[in-house]
């Protein structure tokens, strides 16, 4: 997938593109030159195969590398099992929440540029964010008042550590209010502008005051608005100049162009009887939280949601999860300095606070405690995420390593894959 001005350059003569334009080959190398053991990184393709013989998951596309280069890249079971496509190692997913640390990498270099602090209230960009309330859930005024004025603006850091009170559409307090006001995640096939939905949600009250605590949410759907904002630049635009051409990240993009659509994995869902089934309603319902898997090619594709619209590829996302682990540099260039990283890939928060295992919050990132208290194998400073149709990744800066999972699956209820998949991949290791 190509923007438009990507696709007239090549018309006009391929020959005077930078090189840094086109994707590098995803070549595989014998494991144990990476200290890994190759029939030990079998056990993966092993435990997909198993799956997809027990109905639980159509097909996988997995990845694991080392020090700068790939030891294991398979395609395992179906791309769409009722029509027989395989699963191929191009197959494009819907990313979903993969999409919030592209646009937190998006914001800091910006930042990096100097056109904001962290510590900066979002209301000197977005005016609308100026008089922020907050939903009264602790009497915090005598009488019945439903809000309150927020103790303080939502800051950058905040969105960016999902501090800022701001939370999804399935909260039982907000969510309401947010579809009252006509507010979208963004998966959907007309939620209008991005723009749009964030002037939206500056006049709701937010679930709690900015910085109290970690509140997964709209966060990083305001920032994708916030580059914007700062870059004078629609979100594709500068995703696609800044981060994807330099990188090679070819086949990413929010929306797919006709061609694509026949690579886009089917999303399934776990039926009543705990085996897969084909997801054909138009939109996928949990509660009030409402999506749609005709996103990435119907609709007004106009909502450039940084929160959760992008597709991608296993390679694609390799190459932009080698970068970080590179501490911002690529073979295209410096996307981030080494330091930038360092802030984004440190503990600012913790996610539950109750808990002794809780793991942090980065930057756009969740960060791992120690793997005694995780309860899994692991190194100190491993940060990942993932997406709610069933893709994850991690790297780990200590062995030089990168996972990455992609499958289309939602709900998974109770199908714990991404810790299983993040075993295999450690148990593989040997040097």
């Amino acid at each position: 997938m190509k923007t438009k001005r990507t696709l007239l350059w090549i018309i006009v003569g391929a020959i005077a593109l930078p090189a840094n334009l086109f994707a590098e080959e995803i070549a595989v190398v014998l494991p144990e030159s990476l200290g890994l053991s190759s029939g030990r990184l079998q056990r993966i393709t092993a435990s997909v195969e198993e799956l997809i013989q027990q109905e639980q998951l159509a097909g996988a596309v997995t990845l694991v590398a080392r020090r700068g280069q790939v030891a294991y890249f398979e395609a395992t079971g179906w791309q769409d099992k009722e029509n027989r496509v395989p699963m191929e190692k191009d197959t494009i997913f819907r990313i979903a929440s993969m999409t919030k640390p592209i646009t937190s990498v998006a914001v800091m270099m910006l930042y990096e540029e100097g056109h904001f602090r962290l510590s900066n209230p979002i209301a000197k960009f977005i005016p609308e964010f100026s008089n922020s309330t907050v939903l009264n859930t602790e009497g915090e005024t005598e009488g019945d008042t439903q809000v309150v004025n927020a103790r303080r603006g939502i800051t950058i850091h905040d969105l960016l550590t999902h501090t800022s009170g701001l939370t999804y559409q399935s909260d039982p307090l907000i969510g309401p209010k947010y579809y009252e006001a006509g507010i979208t995640h963004g998966i959907i096939e007309d939620p209008g502008t991005i723009g749009d939905s964030i002037k939206k949600l500056a006049g709701v009250p937010l679930l709690h005051h900015p910085g109290e605590r970690f509140t997964y949410g709209l966060s990083a759907d305001v920032l994708g608005y916030f580059v914007e904002v700062v870059s004078g630049m629609p979100l594709d635009e500068f995703f696609d100049e800044r981060i994807f051409q330099p990188l090679g990240m070819t086949d990413t993009s929010f929306f797919l162009n006709e061609p694509d659509i026949t690579r886009l994995a089917t999303v399934y869902a776990m039926g009543s009887n705990a085996k897969i089934v084909r997801e054909t309603r138009p939109r996928i319902t949990d509660g009030s939280w409402v999506y749609s898997t005709t996103y990435p090619f119907k609709g007004a594709k106009r909502y450039f949601s940084g929160g959760g619209g992008l597709c991608s590829t296993t390679a694609d996302y390799y190459r932009f999860c080698k970068m970080l682990l590179n501490s911002g540099q690529s073979a295209g260039g410096r996307i981030l300095g080494r330091k930038a990283v360092e802030l984004m890939t440190s503990r600012h928060v913790a996610i539950d606070e109750d808990a002794a295992s809780s793991y942090g919050f980065g930057l756009g990132f969740r960060i791992a405690p120690r793997p005694g208290l995780a309860h899994q194998l692991g190194s100190d400073g491993t940060y990942d995420w993932g997406g709610i149709f069933f893709t994850t990744f991690f790297i780990d800066p200590h062995e030089e390593l990168i996972g990455i999972s992609m499958a289309q699956l939602y709900p998974a209820k109770g199908l714990d894959w991404r810790k299983r998949f993040r075993t295999l991949v450690y148990q593989a290791i040997d040097d």
